[in-house]
């Protein structure tokens, strides 16, 4: 990004007042602003603030395709990152933002780098953040896969199922819980046994809103309702706590068109070939008239 007129007649009299700052946003909206400046400074519309021990490495540039890549070092306190939320994955994927600014003249600031988190490491009260570019996004992988389950996520746009549809999805109160893993219901019999299973569990309220869990397994008998997840919830979750609890669906073709009769969205390949047929060779005792190998 060109430097601002203003910011390069401030750089070209060799005395300068300038900081860096870095604005980071969750996916869950919430905005942190952080600077090394010994004062916390605002602008387009953060608080960036002073006190929170934060520093950054050199940022890598290239030009191509190349990822930029930087780290940012810290200090965990109540004020600025909790070490609870970091644990909890909080900041997983988080957007980050890095200016160079005039911190006489806020106005007079350039973006030196924007990506997002990665990989975050905890140890003795501070923490270690790798910052990745906007390339990064292009290492991931694009188009279709040829298989025979459902490449698609369930509810999203290619999918197209509306789980806010009746008989879907649940919202209820945590019963009993274990380990944040397991949850337990006396009485949660209005849908078949084993219909959340690869589902999601989301918590609405306490210590671990806003957190999500995989479901692994869903058992109903006559004691009531088991849900375990793959993975523990990040966070504390007590009973009381509000949590909605969605349909599972296992990625096969007889599930897409019985279980959420959504065929025609179907994103898999049902009928291609298995390991088996590929492997196969002509035999005498088969029948080779050029027929459909599918019955």
């Amino acid at each position: 990004m060109a430097v601002g007129a203003a910011l390069q007649a401030h750089l070209d009299t060799g005395t300068t007042t300038l900081c860096r700052c870095w604005a980071v946003t969750r996916t869950d909206g919430a905005i942190f602003g952080f600077t090394d400046h010994d004062r916390s400074l605002s602008f387009e519309g953060v608080a960036f603030k002073a006190d929170s021990g934060l520093s950054a490495a050199a940022i890598q540039q290239a030009t191509g395709l190349s990822v930029d890549n930087t780290e940012a070092v810290g200090v965990l306190s109540d004020a600025a990152l909790r070490e609870e939320d970091i644990r909890a994955g909080r900041f997983d994927g988080a957007e980050v933002t890095a200016w160079l600014v005039n911190w006489a003249d806020v106005a007079q600031r350039l973006v030196q780098f924007r990506g997002s988190l990665g990989e975050v490491k905890r140890s003795n009260g501070a923490f270690q953040a790798e910052l990745r570019g906007l390339t990064e996004a292009l290492n991931q992988s694009i188009g279709r896969v040829y298989q025979s389950p459902c490449s698609a996520v369930l509810g999203d746009m290619q999918c197209g199922f509306d789980l806010g549809a009746p008989g879907y999805a649940a919202e209820v109160v945590v019963e009993s819980v274990e380990d944040r893993r397991i949850f337990g219901f006396a009485a949660l019999d209005g849908f078949a046994d084993r219909w959340f299973e690869f589902g999601r569990l989301t918590v609405l309220t306490g210590a671990a809103k806003g957190l999500i869990g995989v479901i692994k397994n869903d058992r109903l008998s006559a004691e009531g309702r088991v849900l375990e997840l793959w993975q523990a919830v990040g966070a504390s979750v007590s009973e009381g706590d509000a949590i909605r609890i969605e349909a599972g669906c296992d990625k096969r073709a007889e599930t897409c068109r019985l279980k959420f009769n959504n065929f025609l969205n179907f994103r898999g390949f049902p009928h291609i070939p298995g390991e088996d047929w590929l492997m196969a060779y002509p035999s005498s005792g088969q029948l080779h008239d050029g027929g459909s190998l599918v019955e």
